[in-house]
């Protein structure tokens, strides 16, 4: 048997936070071949970035590390990362290893060009004249599949889409011909069209260049296709690894089957959705619950009525660019091009689409961020379009969001009580302070969270708890209306099915009326009783939850469900 590309041998991977031993990685042990694919699947803390970063030295300083990380080099015999000088890693890093983040745009340089980031990359490692940088730039870019790659070269991040942008970074990666890529998280919260894309782009360039690939996702599913292995990690152990086909259709450890349980897809709408702890403490407590939750599911869905909270009305925005003083702005792109919709009280009405379909124009123009060229928005019999600034201040307590990025969303230097208790102040909801604490403390508890949270600060949470926190604070003046954008997309599986949950009790308690967007048709549909499905600014098709995914009529609805990642398995192996 050939050398293993890359053996992981008994690590260990401690942090030192105020001179306490925080252990991340738990003595583990694997081996990557030449060529070979493995996912690293788990939950956020699970280890699994960590062990990623540890092998091109990039954790914190004061981090303990013990075991082996030997790598097959392309120039050298074969060495010890831990033990690496800065010098030879430098040479490592990027060159002979490379690693694609979950994030493009906090990685890309705004200030630069593609081209030029890529040109630079090149010429770090390699000894070529800046003419064959370029050339070497722009067939990297045709090997990631740019239609158009020397457009690519002058174009600045911010002019990219989000998938466009991991193929930049991928491009990036592959430069120098490494022997070993990394790919943290690299498709969260993309489209699920553009993450099949990016997998199969990974998966070709696997095959074509010999890579060997660690592949790290929360998803077991969606890599489940690609990757020959997995390794599946909780709290820093490794659980369960095998072939994939195997682990996915025959999981042995508990937290795998559970893992593979709590997607959406497997679950009918309005049916509690399992959890981790679910089948760590019981394997069957779910299942009795579910039978409970059938009583909540029938009131949940027939608690909608024929009053009309929110009508839009041939809604159309045209985004227009001046191309001189003396000529007059033409319009070059419909944004929203004649939208109709009603939404009834009590309903959650499904927004699907890609990036680029209209779905956050037509929310920002509903919330009145934006004014649109044309068309009403009438909330609760008042046209928003016709209100002044002042006028419209006094409507949007009854007009609520929750935004992806609940981190991004709440002010680092307010603890979460004042995070939520401000809406209350500023509205002037309550005589005192102490009816206000009140308020919080009660919602707190909607939310599962504990009184003791209230003067603890954003940073102290794990993004699903800080995502129960926003849905508090949207739902801290009773409002009649509220927006989900993307509110689940980026997280854990297993935390996102205790959002849905969540948010299925709260509906039944608040009865509020919601739009949920979302580019993951399986995750609307387990949540809403109407479906919407845009495409280049249009409304290309609606109906009812179950007849959009069990009898797609469009095309592009057919294709959106078709991307889903392990769309057509069952539960029948948990």
């Amino acid at each position: 048997m050939s050398q293993p590309l890359l053996s992981v041998q008994n690590l260990c991977i401690d942090f030192i936070h105020a001179e306490k031993v925080v252990p991340a990685v738990k003595n583990i042990s694997f081996d990557l071949a030449v060529g070979e694919m493995i996912a690293i699947v788990g939950e956020s803390g699970s280890g699994k970035s960590v062990t990623a970063l540890s092998l091109l030295k990039l954790l914190p300083s004061k981090t303990l590390i013990k075991g082996q990380l030997l790598f097959s080099s392309n120039f050298t015999e074969r060495f010890d990362l831990i033990k690496a000088s800065n010098k030879v890693m430098s040479n490592v890093r990027g060159n002979e290893i490379a690693m694609v983040f979950q994030e493009p745009m906090s990685c890309l340089n705004p200030v630069l060009t593609c081209g030029y980031q890529v040109i630079e990359a090149i010429q770090l490692h390699q000894q070529l004249s800046a003419e064959e940088a370029k050339k070497r730039a722009i067939h990297l870019f045709e090997k990631v599949n740019f239609p158009f790659p020397e457009s690519i070269m002058n174009r600045y991040p911010h002019q990219l889409s989000g998938g466009q942008k991991q193929r930049v970074m991928i491009a990036m990666a592959i430069s120098c011909n490494p022997s070993l890529l990394v790919a943290d998280e690299p498709t969260t919260a993309l489209d699920v069209t553009v993450q099949k894309t990016i997998l199969q782009l990974i998966k070709q360039l696997q095959k074509q260049m010999g890579l060997g690939v660690i592949f790290i996702t929360h998803d077991l599913v969606m890599v489940s296709e690609i990757a020959d292995r997995v390794i599946v990690m909780y709290q820093g152990e490794i659980v369960e690894q095998g072939i994939a086909t195997e682990v996915l259709q025959y999981p042995k450890h508990p937290y795998t089957r559970a893992l593979l349980s709590c997607r959406p897809s497997l679950h009918q709408r309005g049916e509690r959705l399992p959890v981790v702890s679910d089948f760590l403490d019981s394997q069957n407590k779910w299942r009795e619950e579910s039978i409970l939750y059938d009583n909540i599911s029938s009131r949940l869905f027939n608690n909608i009525n024929s009053e009309v909270v929110l009508q839009v009305d041939n809604l159309a925005m045209y985004y227009s660019n001046k191309k001189s003083w003396f000529r007059k702005s033409t319009p070059i792109m419909k944004a929203l091009d004649g939208i109709n919709l009603k939404i009834k009280k009590g309903e959650i009405v499904g927004l699907v689409g890609e990036s680029g379909c209209g779905k956050t124009t037509l929310v920002r123009a509903i919330l009145q961020l934006i004014k649109p060229s044309s068309g009403k928005i009438i909330l609760n019999g008042i046209d928003l379009t016709e209100l002044t600034k002042v006028e419209m201040r006094s409507i949007r307590k009854d007009l609520q969001i929750v935004f992806q990025d609940p981190y991004g969303s709440l002010n680092p230097r307010l603890t979460i009580g004042e995070a939520i208790e401000e809406p209350l102040k500023v509205y002037g909801v309550f005589k005192n302070q102490q009816l206000r604490k009140n308020r919080v403390l009660e919602l707190l508890d909607k939310v599962k969270l504990q009184p003791e949270h209230f003067n603890r600060y954003p940073h102290e949470f794990s993004g699903g708890q800080r995502q129960r926190i926003c849905i508090a604070r949207a739902l801290a003046l009773n409002p009649s209306f509220l927006i989900f954008d993307e509110s689940v997309s980026a997280l854990d599986v297993s935390v996102q099915a205790q959002i849905l949950n969540l948010l299925n009790e709260l509906r039944l308690e608040f009865g509020f009326t919601a739009i949920f967007i979302s580019h993951d048709l399986s995750v609307v549909r387990y949540i809403s009783d109407r479906i919407i499905v845009m495409e280049k600014g249009k409304i290309i098709e609606e109906g009812s939850a179950e007849d959009i995914w069990f009898s797609p009529q469009n095309e592009y609805t057919k294709k959106l469900i078709s991307s889903i990642p392990g769309n057509g398995l069952t539960d029948s192996r948990v």
